[in-house]
């Protein structure tokens, strides 16, 4: 830039210190007693050397050292990173078994002995059921009350003879206990995700996830010893805390795991592994039949993770990146033994430089720092709002397909049901492939964000349109148009909105500094996980205010869509190992630019200090005649 040579140049600028901090050219003080206060300049330690470069290019140096991927080592800890995707999707849907509302009815005695049956209401939105109940038995007797009864009887529709709800009675009057122990779950993985990921900033990856295994096995185990619905609740926020430590820091180690090229593609296959367990969620329960036994069945294969805490080491470049170079020579010499490696095909000379630096201090930092950064914390901030956007609007399309599905009557299976929801969550992800890979990641959120308005905007403007040109005598349309309009709209919707909240989260995890990596995954999946608690707080009120909520989150798609052309792209870049790093992950163009036409913006290598500014008009005599103003050549 115009500016380095400016000061290269030092034609009537201020000289540039030498490395000892002397000016070059400068005379040398007079003899004689020290001015006053020089002892306390004196004082001053020097400041600490930089560290070397080549140990903060982790992924230009240090991985294809260890051979990327094609390690075995590397390899196997990739696929136990995959595994627990499979426990970790049984225990994220589960409350559809748990927590599913069925049919119920009251079975009373008359004064002979014989006895009737009184039918109560089956609240479908308890689940998020898209189907109308089946039709439950007519009374034989009498007008009593439907909550006035001593003894309830159940159809439970999700492969269960008991749930949570048959057990306690959670109906009626005391069916709201059945929305707060949905909450707990949220709320557990929101706090969760928060606090682990400060956490693991600071002891690392592997000691979060370890901790988090044995208390899931506490909690999650005793969540089956419950006695009441008060202790199932409490203990089930504890669970949903322990989940979230699990999955952030999987989630992190297996980015940090990868070369730029395979990260996309690794973090899918995890995802898919994770539907896999949603899938096969159905026939678990119909095996289990119990809840008690279910839940047991869902947690005890979290038992074999015991065995990471002697199989899995702790993230290499997380302690390449805080500077804990002991440690890392150790897991560096761990890795080449474990791959078979000869240290004399270290090229670049990562393990001398290891040497020279292993007395350095470590640096950890606080995701706090992130506020006082330029453009890192708008990326950070951008993409919560994405991920919240798009895991909260999910909810409205499914609540918009519900009603005109309970209209068609297309079918009244439980199964069906839940199927619809997993396959389009497994369609959006399979579209995901393609698009991220050849729009990028900033461009395959832009387009599915731009589904997402485009679908909610004309289920809201449209459809009302519609209905009332529906109205007229001579239209000739019927309602069942405006309602196979609303599917299909609701169905474009839940697809893409999947597909936002999950690449925000993954694009978040790219941009964000090693450093601080897992406070910016816990704000990411905390705010994913705010956006799925939209869904019990509608159910607990009843559906009141639904229409506001769609409208709500529909102006946040406009806006994020303005947001997302502000973010960077990602795509085969290195992920950034400090704050710095993370501050030259600036915005370029969406459209790549035409051969010999000079980008506008400036690129990572030309932004450089501003600071020295103010000094361009006393060093312009330096700039020799044939530089231009931004630092070109002219020909």
């Amino acid at each position: 830039m115009a500016i380095e040579r400016r000061r290269e140049a030092g034609g009537g600028g201020r000289p540039l210190p030498e490395e000892n901090g002397s000016v070059p050219g400068a005379a040398a003080p007079p003899p004689g007693p020290p001015p006053a206060g020089a002892a306390e300049i004196q004082a001053v330690p020097p400041p600490a050397a930089a560290c070397s470069p080549l140990l903060l290019d982790y992924d230009g140096s240090v991985l294809p050292f260890l051979g990327g991927l094609g390690g075995g080592y590397q390899r196997t800890l990739v696929l136990l990173t995959w595994v627990p995707a499979l426990f970790i999707g049984f225990s994220k849907f589960s409350d559809s078994f748990l927590l599913d509302q069925p049919d119920f009815w009251c079975r009373q005695a008359d004064g002979q002995g014989n006895w009737s049956v009184a039918p109560g209401h089956g609240n479908r939105s308890g689940n998020g059921s898209i189907f109308p109940p089946v039709a439950l038995p007519t009374p034989a007797a009498g007008n009593a009350s439907e909550c006035d009864c001593h003894e309830w009887h159940y159809r439970i529709r999700a492969g269960l003879v008991q749930n949570v709800v048959s057990k306690w009675d959670l109906v009626c009057d005391s069916a709201w206990k059945v929305h707060i122990a949905k909450f707990s779950l949220l709320v557990g993985l929101i706090f969760g995700h928060l606090i682990t990921g400060c956490i693991a900033d600071w002891v690392g990856r592997r000691p979060i996830l370890l901790f988090s295994v044995i208390f899931i096995l506490i909690f999650g185990l005793t969540v089956a010893l419950s006695v009441n619905v008060t202790m199932f609740s409490t203990l089930r926020f504890f669970e949903g805390f322990c989940l979230a430590g699990i999955v952030l820091s999987l989630y992190a180690l297996r980015i940090e795991l990868c070369p730029p090229a395979h990260r996309f593609m690794i973090t899918m296959v995890a995802s898919f592994i994770e539907m896999a367990g949603q899938f096969l969620m159905p026939g678990l329960a119909a095996l289990c039949r119990d809840w008690q036994v279910l839940q047991a069945v869902i947690i005890c294969p979290f038992l074999l993770m015991l065995l990471y805490w002697v199989i899995f080491p702790e993230s290499l470049r997380w302690l390449m990146a805080t500077q804990q170079f002991e440690a890392s020579k150790e897991l560096i010499l761990q890795l080449t033994r474990k791959n078979r490696m000869n240290t004399e095909s270290d090229i670049k000379g990562v393990v001398p430089e290891l040497e020279k630096e292993i007395t350095r201090r470590s640096k950890k930092v606080c995701i706090i720092k992130v506020v006082g950064t330029r453009n890192l914390w708008k990326n950070i901030v951008v993409l919560c709002v994405n991920s919240l956007t798009g895991y909260g609007i999910h909810h409205c399309f499914a609540k918009s397909m519900m009603g005109h599905e309970a209209k068609m009557t297309i079918t009244q299976n439980f199964y069906a049901d839940y199927y619809t929801m997993a396959g389009i969550a497994l369609a959006s992800c399979l579209a995901m492939c393609p698009v991220v890979g050849f729009l990028g990641r900033r461009g395959g959120l832009l387009l599915f964000m731009i589904l997402t308005a485009l679908a909610s905007l004309l289920q809201l403007g449209l459809l009302n349109l519609i209905g009332k040109y529906s109205q007229l005598p001579d239209s000739g349309m019927s309602d069942s148009v405006k309602d196979k309009f609303s599917t299909a709209f609701s169905i474009v919707g839940m697809f893409s909105s999947h597909a936002v909240g999950s690449l925000s989260v993954f694009f978040c995890a790219e941009i964000t500094p090693t450093v601080i990596r897992g406070g910016g995954l816990g704000l990411v999946l905390a705010s994913a996980g705010f956006g799925r608690l939209t869904a019990p707080i509608m159910e607990l009120h009843n559906q009141k205010g639904y229409f506001l909520h769609h409208v709500i989150f529909a102006c946040c798609t406009l806006i994020c869509i303005i947001c997302i052309l502000l973010l960077p792209e990602s795509k085969n870049q290195n992920l950034p190992e400090n704050i710095p790093d993370g501050e030259h992950y600036t915005r370029q163009p969406l459209l790549p630019h035409k051969k010999g036409e000079q980008p506008l913006l400036l690129t990572n290598s030309e932004l450089k200090d501003y600071s020295g500014l103010h000094d361009s008009a006393t060093v312009s005599d330096g700039i020799s005649e044939n530089t231009t103003a931004n630092g070109m050549k002219s020909m």
